[in-house]
């Protein structure tokens, strides 16, 4: 939100044309499941592949808005050649704008790989949000963005990817 802020303070001091751009949960092939802030997706596939514990927090019910690393060059590309004069200064939600629960991330990435592996669940962590869902209208109408890949079709891409 400070970007945002000082986004907004350098358009309007010095003129820059700005547009701003919120990722909602990226995710595709080479993403890297071991560094500190590794992002579900590349954690569960190694899990599974690994036949590793794989824990999920809380009950598994929080839903997030998973959006393929395609959809997000996409927004990339439409903010940075956008003709619309009304996008400068405005922030855009960059999602697919669909709700998946971790448990069905889970069931999927099963699936997907083969595995015979369950969850381990553990406590809820503190602060944990329990929807995540983007609102991609704005995105739609003022840069003509359009999520190509849904959550399954890039989780299909994603994991052949780590095999």
């Amino acid at each position: 939100m400070v970007n945002e802020f000082y986004a907004d303070i350098f358009s309007r001091t010095y003129g820059m044309e700005i547009i701003g751009l919120r990722y909602f949960n990226i995710f595709g092939p080479r993403q890297n499941p071991k560094g500190a802030y590794a992002a579900a997706i590349p954690l569960f596939i190694e899990s599974l592949k690994q036949n590793k514990v794989l824990y999920i927090n809380g009950d598994g019910e929080q839903t997030r808005d998973f959006t393929f690393v395609e959809n997000a060059v996409q927004g990339n590309i439409n903010a940075l050649f956008t003709m619309e004069k009304e996008a400068i200064g405005k922030v855009f939600n960059i999602a697919v704008s669909e709700k998946i629960s971790v448990n069905k991330l889970f069931t999927i990435l099963k699936q997907l790989t083969n595995s015979s592996l369950n969850p381990t669940y553990r406590e809820q962590r503190q602060g944990d949000v329990k929807e995540s869902l983007a609102d991609i209208s704005l995105a739609e109408t003022l840069l003509n963005y359009s999520p190509k890949i849904k959550v399954e079709q890039g989780l299909k891409i994603t994991v052949d990817c780590f095999k």
